[in-house]
């Protein structure tokens, strides 16, 4: 027998069918083992030596595939063509080494796509492991570890508050920072445009002012609206006939296939996708063997791909649309081992694949390999100049006409931040005509900072400055949106407070680590390893020469000594200049005090000088700060039944109440759902008053009440809770009601969850009677008639499913009978304590496993 291990259960599949009955295909499920979180993981001392530890929910998987390798003949690595492939392959051998489980023959196979002729062809060329991709891994793996381990304690002392930092993804947040603080600094300009419309033949077109009083216009140059209204009134005064025509050809020509970060920017232009969605779209599509390997820089394709790509373009448009000769694309990656095949389809025959992003994903990729093999597009830019014959004031009319599509029949390319360019159809013309002149517009303007980043534009920022590299960037992207350093605004990254903290620290106390040139530079020498150029402890060495001096430095200096330098850094954008003359840095509370940074237990925060006389606070980059400033408790006023005092505060996690003073005062937070202007000294004492007695619950005789806790407002009966829909319920909400939604809550399976509710619902099931429903589970989605569940196939999209596609999904799984695993536990049950009644049911899970 032999045993073939790839990542996927997915892929395990989809490749077992091209193999004969000689072969076991089994799921790593990924990674099997990492680095344990914590310190002396990574050895510098001892040659940079790691320990491995594998992961908990790996032991099941492991045992498996030890099991089977012990029968097994020959062992096959198939995992993913690339670094953290050769590395998954890697620790799966020393792990059976270790087990004494490692079958005498062990070969690395490789294939770029999952196709039957790409795996059986890869099956009958084995390679032994690439060390110097794993010695590449090990330097990255090591890398990241140490900058983690090493620079985050020195975070959580210094800089309370922040999470972590790390080699790329600190550098990929300055360039969300660094754009920001552009934006900031930007002085927009105000200009004015003159636009003359005009007619010829029946064809309308506009043309700009190009020309006044004999000088050249460009974008700013008239900057008043005085001008601006002169100008307007002279080619109003006009008469205009055209001086010149100039046409000049143009070619366009197709752009090469996909590598990952041009599909990550792509998807993101076009489909509205987050690079991490895009990865997990095309990770689903690359097992069921529907595109080539998706993590690649190359743009290369093969020889047959292209010729069946030419073939498709044939038969689809005429012979004019497929060049006389096949299209040769080079890449770009310095790394010929990590430099695979471009992202292209499997089969070019296929022009649909799946249903929803699945389907919208695939046909991206099929029309841009398909496309980049096509003729290029044949346009011609014509540029129409119109005098009023002294030549003082002339008007310019552009147009582009598309002579040959070409590619742009099947696909054009997405653009960052692109002005519109000027492609209206010009009516035809020639020297001496004098078009009608219907009008003159005026319009106002105003220049624009630079636009913040979106996905697509900071993976291109990324890969154009050599940070990071494709296969990882979506992980970066997410990483900084998990630790909330930034948020997502209409597709746009805008840094958070905590974000602009990070970088400020890293800037003024770990600068070079965070120079874009030092990143890329490290990234090139980690290149060097996986293209054995260069050996990687060596690598490691000289950055833990520098670096681990560095922490040692910063964290010498005192608390006091990093806020300071930190005010400073900051001072531009926590104290801008208020444009008068006046110090921007005056307390506003007591009008003689200076706001300066502070460090406090729980983060940063801005104070007045003359605190403790002026309570003047605000929260930066804190949990519950929104930039509101905070002068110290505010008498609500008396609560008349104890005679203490209420008072409104700011705290840790937003603000709250309290009545009276010292350890014994009652306390509650305020919801974020009461209005500001509600909320006053009776709504206070109503909230210190919580909990509130609902009343007896007919059927138990047990209290049911309802109050406000960590999790939001809720009723309480019986030690199970049901949510309450917002803070006002709490004193509205009655017996009836109560009781009816404590109901709903123990429908829905446990304590403090309402029932499920569907996310579609479709008709009844023609057989079973019950009403289909689509439901989100642990797992994923699936469709359930109210008897039979079915999980929906990675390549379905929930939001494109049909009721045709349900009731099949439903009819299929009812069709194999009830689950393996639910079989098996009723078996166990029915027979007497026997020996062999108790081994029976335990080999049959051994197998099912």
């Amino acid at each position: 027998m032999q045993l073939v291990i790839v990542e996927s259960p997915a892929k395990a599949k989809t490749i077992e069918k091209y193999l004969g009955r000689d072969f076991k295909v089994l799921a790593s499920y990924g990674h099997v083992r990492d680095l344990p979180p914590k310190d002396g993981s990574v050895d510098p001392d001892d040659g940079f030596a790691m320990q491995w530890q594998l992961y908990p929910d790996k032991a099941k998987r492991l045992k498996e595939i030890s099991d089977a390798a012990k029968g097994a003949d020959r062992l096959i690595l198939a995992t993913d063509p690339d670094r953290e492939g050769e590395a998954i392959s890697w620790h799966v051998q020393e792990l059976l080494r270790s087990k004494k489980a490692l079958p005498e023959v062990v070969d690395r196979v490789t294939f770029n796509a999952i196709t039957k002729q790409a795996v059986t062809d890869a099956m009958a060329h084995p390679r032994g492991l690439d060390d110097d991709l794993i010695d590449a891994y090990r330097a990255r793996r090591a890398l990241d570890y140490l900058v983690g381990f090493t620079l985050s304690p020195v975070l959580w002392r210094k800089l309370p508050g922040a999470k972590s930092a790390g080699r790329v993804q600190s550098v990929a947040l300055r360039l969300v920072v660094e754009r920001e603080r552009e934006i900031e600094a930007f002085a927009s300009q105000q200009y004015w445009s003159v636009t003359g419309l005009f007619e010829m033949g029946g064809t309308p077109f506009k043309a700009r002012l190009s020309r006044w009083k004999g000088d050249k216009i460009e974008r700013l140059s008239i900057g008043s609206e005085a001008d601006a209204r002169a100008a307007e009134a002279d080619v109003k005064a006009g008469h205009f006939t055209v001086d010149a025509v100039e046409t000049k050809p143009l070619t366009r020509n197709p752009p090469p296939p996909f590598t990952t970060s041009t599909l990550q920017q792509e998807a993101a232009r076009k489909l509205g996708f987050s690079a991490s969605h895009t990865m997990r779209i095309a990770q689903a599509l690359y097992e069921d063997g529907a595109i080539t390997y998706m993590r690649t820089d190359g743009v290369q394709m093969d020889g047959s791909a292209i010729s069946a790509a030419r073939k498709a373009i044939a038969d689809r448009y005429d012979g004019g649309y497929v060049p006389d000769k096949p299209r040769q694309y080079q890449t770009k990656a310095k790394n010929a081992q990590e430099a695979h095949e471009a992202i292209r389809p499997t089969d070019f025959g296929k022009d649909k694949v799946g249903g929803g992003d699945h389907a919208r994903l695939y046909d991206l990729i099929w029309k841009r390999a398909l496309a980049s093999q096509m003729a290029s597009a044949r346009l011609e830019r014509t540029s129409v100049d119109l005098s009023d014959g002294t030549g003082r004031t002339m008007l310019r009319a552009t147009g582009q006409v598309v002579k040959f599509p070409g590619f742009l029949a099947l696909y054009d390319e997405g653009r960052d931040d692109a002005e519109d360019e000027d492609a209206r159809l010009l009516p035809a013309m020639a020297k001496g005509d004098a078009p009608a002149k219907t009008g003159v517009e005026v319009e106002r303007h105003e220049t624009q900072p630079p636009p913040r980043y979106s996905e697509a534009s900071l993976v291109k920022k990324m890969e154009e400055l050599g940070i990071g590299r494709p296969s990882t960037y979506a992980s970066i992207l997410q990483v900084l949106k998990d630790r909330a350093y930034v948020r997502v605004e209409k597709n746009r990254f805008l840094p958070e407070e905590s974000g602009r903290l990070l970088t400020a620290f890293l800037e003024r106390f770990f600068e070079r680590y965070v120079e874009y040139d030092f990143t890329a530079g490290l990234e090139e020498e980690l290149d060097d390893v996986s293209g054995g150029r260069a050996q990687w402890q060596a690598v490691l060495d000289r950055f833990w020469r520098d670096f681990k001096p560095r922490t040692g430095e910063v964290m010498e200096q005192k608390p006091s000594e990093i806020t300071a330098a930190l005010d400073e850094f900051l001072g531009p954008y926590l104290f801008p200049d208020k444009g008068d003359g006046s110090d921007p840095r005056v307390c506003p509370n007591c009008g003689t005090g200076r706001l300066a940074l502070r460090g406090g237990k729980f983060g940063p925060f801005i104070a007045c000088s003359n605190y403790p006389e002026c309570k003047f606070t605000r929260k930066f980059a804190q949990p519950g700060g929104n930039g509101e400033a905070d002068t110290g408790p505010e008498t609500l006023g008396i609560d008349p039944a104890s005679g203490l005092e209420v008072t409104k505060r700011s705290g840790r996690f937003g603000p709250y109440i309290q009545l009276g003073e010292g350890k014994e005062a009652k306390r509650s937070s305020i919801p974020r759902d009461i209005a500001a202007e509600d909320f006053d000294l009776n709504y206070a004492l109503r909230l210190l008053s919580l909990p509130r007695d609902v009343g007896m619950h007919p059927e138990t005789g047990k209290p049911i009440v309802a109050g406000l806790g960590r999790y939001g407002p809720y009723l309480l009966h019986d030690g199970k809770y049901a949510k309450l829909t917002g803070t006002a319920e709490i004193f509205e909400i009655g017996m009836n009601a109560a009781v009816a939604r404590i109901a709903d809550a123990a429908n829905g399976g446990g304590r403090g969850r309402a029932k499920a509710e569907p996310l579609k619902t479709f008709g009844a099931h023609p057989t079973s009677g019950g009403e289909i429903k689509l439901m989100a589970g642990r797992f994923g989605p699936y469709v359930t008639d109210g008897t039979t569940n079915a999980t929906l196939p990675k390549t379905v999209e929930p939001d494109a499913l049909t009721e045709e596609e349900a009731i099949a999904l439903i009819d299929a799984r009812a069709a194999k009978g009830p689950a393996k695993g639910k079989k098996t536990a009723a078996k166990k049950k029915a027979p007497a304590k026997k020996a062999t009644a108790k081994k029976a049911p335990a080999k049959k899970k051994a197998a099912a496993e």
